[in-house]
């Protein structure tokens, strides 16, 4: 008869410095950003630069992700109840979604609807060195932020190129953060050329096209997040390998005739669901069957720390749904 590995309560929650730790990513930037936007403002109200006024909003917009992210983090880390037996890890997945639809609408919407008003109605830039000091100190915040959003996903990248590592990561907080401060630092680049180009050619309206660019750019951000965090709010199986040595355990067991399937799915970042049919040896008594299901349990358990919940069902090869 099909078993269940555990109740499905989650490890108990980490040290508090190990959470500080672990969300070193989002307070570095939000940090960051919030010091960044308030002196762009200030900077867009002196100079009246528009690219400078899109960057405020970009860091705006930024700062209040992070805020969202850490309150996704804190949802998240509820522990199962009736209503949800699994936990709440999955809502994390919600808020990076949430995410990548403010950074589309509010980031990249408002900046293109400054940057088209700039170049219909140009005004001069008046004083463009306030402009580079700022972006200046904000490249160099940012670029801070962005040295550690990437020590840490290097941290967990392993051998794996980094678009795979993104597309494979079931932890959104990391590369939306990276994903963002490369944007930002982009966008940094253009908003300085935008103010340079205005001021050498005395045409303000190149000012308002770099704000165009750089909401394209975080246009481009949101789609590749919003992709990314709809397939994990949807549910994404465990990393291949970890399913090879799923299988390789059923494998090496002279007792089972067939594995029929092998199914998981992340309820968190860090928690993995395990469903397994297979065909068990005739002779096998009841007793020795339910014996060998918890040796095979207790096999997989030692595989990794993630899997915090196993069903086996035995079952005829015949008889069973083997479709992916």
């Amino acid at each position: 008869m099909p078993r269940e590995i555990e109740d499905t309560a989650p490890p108990a929650p980490p040290a508090t410095l190990d959470v500080i730790r672990a969300n070193i990513v989002l307070y570095a930037a939000l940090a960051a950003n919030v010091g960044i936007a308030i002196a762009k403002f200030i900077a867009a109200l002196i100079s009246g630069s528009s690219s400078m006024a899109t960057e405020g909003v970009h860091s705006l917009v930024d700062s209040g992700n992070q805020i969202l992210l850490l309150h996704g983090q804190k949802r998240a880390a509820r522990p199962p109840d009736a209503a949800h037996p699994f936990g709440y890890g999955r809502e994390l997945y919600f808020w990076a979604f949430v995410v990548a639809i403010l950074i589309f609408a509010v980031g990249a919407g408002v900046s293109i609807y400054e940057g088209i008003d700039h170049i219909r109605n140009p005004h001069p830039i008046a004083d463009a060195t306030l402009n580079y000091i700022v972006l200046g100190i904000a490249f160099l915040l940012e670029g801070a932020s962005w040295i550690v959003a990437v020590r840490e996903f290097n941290t967990g990248r392993g051998k794996l190129s980094w678009w795979q590592a993104i597309h494979r990561s079931k932890d959104p907080s990391g590369f939306i953060v990276l994903f963002e401060d490369s944007a930002a630092l982009i966008g940094l680049i253009i908003a300085g050329l935008g103010v340079w180009g205005s001021d050498h050619f005395d045409d303000a309206r190149i000012d308002g096209a770099a704000s165009v660019a750089i909401g394209i750019v975080l246009g481009c951000v949101a789609m590749l997040l919003a992709r990314e965090a709809k397939g994990l709010l949807i549910g994404e199986a465990a990393d291949p390998e970890l399913i090879d040595r799923l299988q390789a355990v059923l494998d090496a067991e002279p007792n089972i005739d067939a594995v029929n399937h092998i199914r998981t799915i992340h309820t968190a970042p860090k928690a993995v669901f395990v469903a397994i049919s297979a065909d068990f040896a005739d002779s096998l008594p009841m007793g020795e069957a339910e014996t060998l299901i918890e040796r095979l349990e207790e096999r997989m358990k030692a595989l990794s720390p993630a899997i915090t919940s196993i069903y086996i069902r035995p079952e005829k090869r015949e008889n069973a749904f083997t479709a992916p």
